[in-house]
């Protein structure tokens, strides 16, 4: 069966997983809960894509959902010195079974599945930060100041509150990851950022289903577990509005 639903898949889970560049351990991390007011999930690099309106989003039922992040121990001897972000996933139903995934098609139009890809091809969104986000559209939209202000005012500065000394505080959830809120919200919204794997890439956004076919999980697939073998080759990318397509 094809990625996303080859049984090396291992969003979630907490176990050694064997990939071309050998085993690497799984374990999760708590990341909080995410408010998404208006159900429009935004999934972006934070520092180098969002925009205060028209980010592309997937649309999904409005509330509070968990987020984790699976962590790969990629280090040689699996002594904690080296981990990679393997996955970041947004939970809609915690007591549910996912049972088959299929790509987003994120648009400024909400729309949601990508149902005309062939196996292994995807459309997914720009990393150039190393870094990506979950965040509501409202959110940022009510919460944000002018976008002018935020890379010295809030992304990075010397203040111990910017964006990039939290995400490497050790003391918070862990380095390279951080749950924000935002800095003008009146509701405490907030934005949860990771680091993004291996770095700058293209991401897919993959949606997880029950055997009713009812979305329970929202998953950012940072290519640190899936195989290239996996993944079609791409032959082009076109660049429209900050999001790539691979065919």
């Amino acid at each position: 069966m094809n990625w996303p639903n080859n049984p090396e898949w291992s969003a979630l889970k907490k176990k050694t997983v064997s990939t071309s560049d050998g085993d690497y351990v799984l374990s999760l991390i708590d990341c909080g809960v995410l408010k998404v007011p208006s159900g429009k999930l935004v999934c972006c690099d934070p520092f180098a894509a969002m925009r205060k309106s028209k980010n592309s989003y997937i649309q999904i039922p409005a509330g509070k959902y968990k987020v984790v992040v699976t962590l790969a121990d990629v280090s040689s001897e699996h002594d904690g010195s080296h981990y990679r972000e393997a996955y970041a996933s947004l939970i809609l139903n915690e007591n549910a079974d996912e049972t088959i995934r299929r790509f987003f098609h994120p648009t400024d139009q909400g729309h949601s599945e990508s149902k005309d890809l062939k196996d292994g091809h995807f459309i997914g969104f720009g990393v150039d930060a190393g870094t990506a986000c979950f965040v509501d559209q409202e959110s940022i939209e009510e919460g944000m100041p002018p976008e002018d202000v935020w890379y010295e005012g809030l992304f990075e500065n010397e203040q111990e509150g910017c964006w990039f000394n939290l995400m490497d505080d050790e003391k918070n959830i862990r380095g390279g990851i951080a749950n924000i809120v935002l800095p003008e919200s009146k509701c405490e919204n907030n934005l949860i950022l990771f680091h993004s794997g291996w770095g700058d890439g293209v991401y897919p956004i993959i949606g997880g289903y029950d055997k009713s076919d009812n979305l329970v999980a929202v998953h950012i697939d940072f290519m640190v577990v899936s195989d290239a073998d996996d993944i079609s080759e791409p032959e082009k990318m076109v660049v429209k509005k900050k999001w790539w397509k691979f065919w």
